[in-house]
């Protein structure tokens, strides 16, 4: 039985209800497709509601962490130093267009740091989820990177602007947290962005880096914005030279 923090246990209670709500949604969306009003402002609505689920959950412990969101921005509590990271739905666009891949994302962070993160695809219910020193999981599954060492061999996700997908074995799947995820979990090799913002990815980073992978913050292209790569150890090195030659 894998041991986890109450955090962490907070984290999946609130995961859980809100999904309820994004899977009943989704199912409302084909139908929105041939309306005139189209499904843009359903989605919207669906966004914001499952992020306000999420935070009543969150909010109703004994703990005042503050939040970033996407949606609602920075909500600041009592206890600013603990902050819980959302984004409802990662993915949107592939929810808008009735596309069955996209996650809720939660993170914790202490002090600058991610304790934890928790990215929960709900028409697959697969639950990814990791902690500082306790490993990543997936289904209460134990996770490990991708052990292969040529880039040749490997399979990359990246929505980047301006890469050559000829030059490595390339996806874009829409969705930056489960490409994280499915690094983690050894499906994908690798995966690098520019212009990400920090609810797309905080829980990713620590799913990966507790499978045994490393992740790179890249200043190269954007200050105002995170640009990350993720990774196995083993090529690790050959994909920042890779993708930087660009």
């Amino acid at each position: 039985m894998i041991s986890i923090s109450a955090n962490l246990n907070i984290m999946i209670k609130a995961v859980e209800k809100a999904s309820k709500s994004i899977i009943r949604d989704f199912g409302e969306v084909e139908k929105l497709q041939v309306s005139k009003k189209g499904p843009y402002d359903f989605v919207t609505k669906t966004d914001k509601h499952v992020e306000k689920i999420l935070i009543e959950e969150l909010s109703n412990t004994k703990k005042n962490y503050s939040f970033i969101t996407e949606e609602t921005g920075t909500i600041k509590n009592k206890d600013q130093e603990n902050i819980w990271i959302i984004d409802p739905i990662d993915g949107t666009t592939n929810f808008l267009h009735g596309i069955p891949h996209f996650a809720i994302c939660i993170a914790h962070q202490s002090k600058g740091e991610i304790l934890s993160g928790l990215i929960y695809d709900p028409i697959k219910d697969e639950m990814f989820f990791a902690e500082k020193d306790r490993g990543a999981y997936l289904n209460n599954q134990r996770l490990r990177v991708s052990k292969k060492s040529s880039l040749d061999d490997c399979l990359f996700s990246s929505n980047r602007e301006g890469v050559k997908f000829s030059d490595l074995n390339m996806r874009c799947s829409g969705c930056a947290a489960l490409d994280l995820a499915y690094v983690a979990s050894g499906r994908l090799d690798g995966f690098f962005q520019n212009k990400i913002n920090l609810w797309d990815i905080a829980a990713g980073i620590i799913l990966v880096k507790e499978a045994g992978g490393i992740v790179n913050d890249i200043d190269k292209f954007d200050i105002n914005k995170i640009n990350i790569t993720a990774s196995s150890d083993a090529i690790n090195s050959k994909l920042l030279k890779n993708i930087q030659n660009y």
